[in-house]
């Protein structure tokens, strides 16, 4: 039916013609844009932390450990079953399957040193990073506390004050001292002593003494006095002197 077509005035069908159009070279022009430009990739998550990479590691290392631990045991076990072949054949092919367990062995622990290096790059990274933080703090606290410093001794504190209160404390020290040589002087001692006639004076006393010692001792009873006796004894206590012999007659014999 193109009698509802007729009816509508030209201007509007143009209107709405274009506006088709636009929409639909937008829809058309937007794929175009994103295969130059590449679409705007959704933020995926958050990257693994130092700790986590180190223990994701150490599994891994634990897991080879136990890997090669086994294939010990199963290389252990060829050898034995070669010690007691009897076959030359069956012991060659019981040689063939150990080396190939070696190799095996051998494969792992490449692959364990590797893991491992990893590892101890990453615990390097951080313990670096500790440090890094550890630093920044340090450095911070410093700065803080010389800013305290240099407020305090600004307000609080004076260089001359200081100077002045190291005078007054050395000057009352020189006091002090004045004082206790004073109060430590005797007073009963005459200034005006001459030291020869002191010594002289203790010559004379110390001869007095001797005179007065010696006739003391002369003046003591023998009865009184201590008897000369030896530091240690010389012969048995209560010992009895040997009986002379006699003859027939009672004559001591003479030999």
């Amino acid at each position: 039916d193109t009698s509802g077509l007729l009816s509508v005035p030209l201007a509007t069908v143009d209107l709405d013609l274009w506006q088709v159009l636009k929409l639909c070279k937008g829809k058309k022009a937007q794929p175009k844009m994103n295969r130059i430009f590449g679409k705007k990739k959704a933020p995926g998550p958050p990257p693994p932390s130092l700790d986590d990479a180190s223990s994701g590691l150490g599994g891994r290392v634990d897991a080879i450990d136990a890997k090669i631990e086994s294939l010990e045991k199963e290389l252990k076990g060829y050898k034995d079953k070669i010690k007691k072949a009897k076959s030359p054949a069956a012991k060659k092919t019981l040689q063939k399957r150990a080396m190939e367990v070696l190799k095996r062995k051998r494969m792992y622990e490449g692959q364990r040193d590797q893991v491992a290096g990893q590892q101890f790059n990453v615990d390097q990274a951080a313990f670096q990073m500790e440090s890094a933080k550890a630093t920044i703090g340090t450095v911070a606290a410093l700065k803080s506390a010389n800013t305290e410093l240099k407020r305090t001794i600004q307000k609080d504190l004076d260089i001359s004050d200081v100077d002045e209160l190291a005078d007054d404390m050395a000057e009352l020290m020189d006091d002090m001292n004045e004082i206790n040589e004073a109060l430590g002087q005797n007073f009963a001692t005459p200034e005006d002593l001459d030291e020869a006639d002191l010594d002289a004076e203790l010559e004379l006393l110390e001869d007095e003494l001797e005179e007065e010692g010696e006739l003391e001792e002369e003046a003591t009873p023998s009865y009184l006095q201590e008897p000369s006796l030896p530091a240690h004894p010389t012969g048995v206590p209560g010992g009895k002197t040997p009986a002379t012999q006699v003859d027939e007659y009672g004559l001591p014999m003479t030999s």
